[in-house]
């Protein structure tokens, strides 16, 4: 039974619109117009198009943010993904973790990044659940109400390399230089953070979930549901991505089913600033990056690898002079 964790009042989140100007320099935004509330965001997120892909002026329904969080585990780094029904476009995703930038938070859009990490990836070891530091900053424990924390063991997040390109809001340079796209689809600004958690080694028998609050008639509620875990990871190789997907419960990975899988537009193909695509396939999507699945074990190769073991027991070695 899913396990209610806050309600809160969505007329309560208030964003604003964007105005952007790109070049292939680097790319500015600032508010425009009054703050609006979160249906009233959805109503603008509507297609837009632009001629070039590298120079243009826009505006633009809101600010999201995204964070591409690099898991260091166990001696081995993975990327996050967390699964989403989107209620505004009615799919289903693996995407990165993400959300929208409220309005007095604009000009600091890392922090709606680190506050997105604690409220969607949640770590959890019998003793309790871990809660997390950026550099000297603890993150928010959004929902200490009902889990209960642990304050001797956080995990820690630092930044890696970010993107070349500059962007700015209005005259302030992100310093953390994240990447950015303009998806027209839904006629948003999109960030992404490269940030690296660090799991502490004496966290053990450690669980992953992903909460993500959804619209029920008048209220956001979170919930976290066991029996889906809906966080998983995929496994890096010297930096690159594995064509594989993994949950994790109590210290051990469990292959994840990626038949029919969707990632969301953040993987797909970006064309200078922008991004066309509302989503791309998993097939896609490791065709494009040069991978290929790991391959099923067929009937007669197991035959054979068998045949060879038995046969290592029938016939005797040859003793050595």
């Amino acid at each position: 039974m899913p396990r209610t964790l806050i309600r809160k009042n969505p007329s309560n989140f208030k964003t604003l619109p964007l105005f952007v100007e790109a070049t292939p320099e680097g790319l500015t935004y600032q508010s425009v117009g009054m703050p609006l509330n979160f249906s009233q965001t959805l109503q603008r997120r509507r297609p837009v198009t632009v001629d070039d892909a590298e120079r243009f002026s826009l505006e633009l329904a809101n600010l999201g943010v995204s964070v591409r969080l690099t898991l260091h585990w166990q001696n081995r780094d993975y990327w996050v993904l967390v699964r989403q029904r989107r209620q505004d476009r009615g799919d289903v995703v693996l995407k990165l973790i993400s959300g929208y930038v409220p309005a007095h938070e604009l000009n600091l859009p890392l922090l709606t990044a680190i506050s997105e990490i604690a409220e969607e990836c949640l770590l959890e070891t019998p003793e309790g659940w871990l809660g997390g530091r950026f550099n000297d900053t603890w993150l928010p424990a959004p929902y200490a109400t009902a889990l209960h924390y642990r304050e001797a063991l956080p995990f820690r997040l630092t930044p890696l390399s970010g993107s070349a390109r500059p962007v700015r809001s209005a005259n302030l340079q992100l310093i953390e230089r994240p990447r950015a796209y303009v998806h027209l689809p839904t006629a948003s600004l999109q960030l992404i953070y490269d940030l690296r958690l660090d799991v502490p080694k004496e966290a053990k028998s450690l669980s992953l979930f992903h909460v993500d609050e959804r619209l029920e008639g008048d209220q956001l509620v979170a919930r976290l549901d066991r029996k889906r875990p809906d966080l998983y990871l995929m496994p890096l190789q010297d930096g690159q991505p594995l064509p594989e997907l993994y949950t994790l419960k109590k210290d051990q990975l469990y292959p994840a089913s990626t038949r029919g899988l969707y990632l969301a537009e953040s993987f797909a193909k970006q064309d200078g600033w922008l991004v066309r695509d509302e989503r791309i396939r998993w097939k896609d999507w490791l065709r494009q990056q040069g991978l290929t699945p790991p391959g099923k074990e067929s009937g007669l190769t197991r035959l054979r690898g068998k045949a060879r073991q038995l046969l290592k027991k029938i016939v005797p070695r040859k003793v050595a002079r």
